[in-house]
């Protein structure tokens, strides 16, 4: 691949010399590494729902999607829901309430959903795949996640509808409460790299005996906390109450309809895919294999570890949906606030301590700290 890659570049120098070569081949490189994230990045937000279905339909003992399929092929059959799905969607007519402010409706989806498409240019999946290798690339992630509350504020508040409204009051307060909570995690783990840049963490992590150097170790209840806030912050359940059927119904979304909708869906999916992909650099040593290097083959890094990490996480969404019920708005508030925010700040202080001489260079906190 490093060879391809200079290769290309040689090309692109020897044709548009060295003055206009070098950024022609870095655009053209940023073009395709944009598409060859963001492509399969729509796709899994796709089928992820087709899988979400599934996999509940199986923990409820019930069938999930399993009658559209392509050309008649019958063992396909569910694979077709989620085009099926897509097509509805952009046929639906467009909806604008008579009493909305127009421009701010139309603009809320692309609010919600930019952030969640563009902090992806900082995620690294190899050493060298990595569309933007920002030093600071933790802030970025951490505006950029900030920014999408934005989207839904705006939605509820253009539709001018009081359940709307509620709806977006509900969201706005619950993602700054968990926000808080993630952030003072994820400092716990960047204290423990000595670095903001997301590749250098995972590098800080590397070493001969596997997954027992991952921050997940000393770190747990940090890990354990910035996951369910990433749930809390992406209004998944049981945290959604910025949804409620028998209350303030759709909420912020409900005088949405077909693809201004989905923008809002297609917002979601992603940002929980960021959550599992924050944990999986920060806490779980990103594309490094859970084996000792000595292992053959099993000890390699590579892609596909940390695809089957970010796998497993989305999987848990999945479980903690099938299984809890939705908790009342005060019982979400106190969880952010009176529970994890004190054992965030007081597990940064163990840390701390932690990385301090000599503690650091003593066992076992020498495997995570001492390097």
């Amino acid at each position: 691949m490093d060879a391809i890659i200079q290769t290309l570049n040689q090309g692109f120098i020897t044709h548009l010399g060295a003055e206009w070569g070098p950024p022609a081949w870095a655009l053209a490189k940023a073009v395709v590494m944009v598409v060859m994230v963001i492509v399969p990045l729509l796709t899994f937000v796709l089928y992820f729902q087709l899988v979400e279905r599934w996999v509940i339909g199986w923990m409820q003992v019930r069938k999930g999607p399993n009658r559209v399929t392509f050309f008649g092929i019958k063992w396909l059959g569910g694979f077709g829901q989620p085009v099926a799905d897509a097509l509805k969607l952009m046929l639906k007519e467009q909806i604008v309430p008579s009493g909305a402010n127009k421009w701010l409706f139309l603009i809320a989806p692309t609010l919600a959903v930019a952030p969640a498409m563009a902090v992806w240019a900082i995620v690294p999946f190899t050493p060298n795949w990595v569309i933007a290798n920002v030093d600071a690339g933790m802030l970025v992630v951490l505006a950029m996640t900030s920014m999408g509350v934005y989207g839904v504020i705006v939605a509820g508040w253009a539709s001018n509808s009081k359940y709307a409204f509620i709806g977006a009051m509900r969201s706005a307060a619950q993602v700054v409460s968990y926000e808080i909570a993630m952030g003072f995690a994820l400092v716990g783990a960047l204290m423990a790299a000595q670095s903001l840049n997301l590749t250098q963490v995972i590098a800080r992590q590397d070493g001969a005996y596997g997954m027992l150097e991952w921050f997940f170790i000393p770190l747990f209840p940090l890990f354990v906390i910035q996951f369910i806030a990433g749930v809390a912050e992406t209004n998944r359940h049981p945290f959604d109450v910025a949804e409620g059927e028998s209350e303030i119904v759709a909420g912020p979304l409900v005088e949405y309809s077909g693809m201004t909708w989905s923008l809002f869906f297609l917002a979601e999916y992603a940002n929980m895919l960021m959550v599992a992909t924050l944990s999986t650099i920060l806490f779980m040593g990103g594309w490094l294999s859970p084996f000792p290097r000595a292992v053959p083959f099993l000890g390699e890094p590579g892609i596909w570890w940390m695809f089957g990490k970010m796998a497993v996480l989305m999987f848990i969404f999945l479980w903690i949906r099938a299984s809890f019920p939705r908790y009342r708005y005060d019982q979400i508030m106190r969880l952010g606030w009176k529970i994890f925010i004190p054992i965030t700040i007081v597990w940064i202080v163990v840390t701390g301590v932690m990385l301090m001489e000599p503690v650091r260079d003593w066992a076992p906190f020498s495997i995570w700290f001492g390097k």
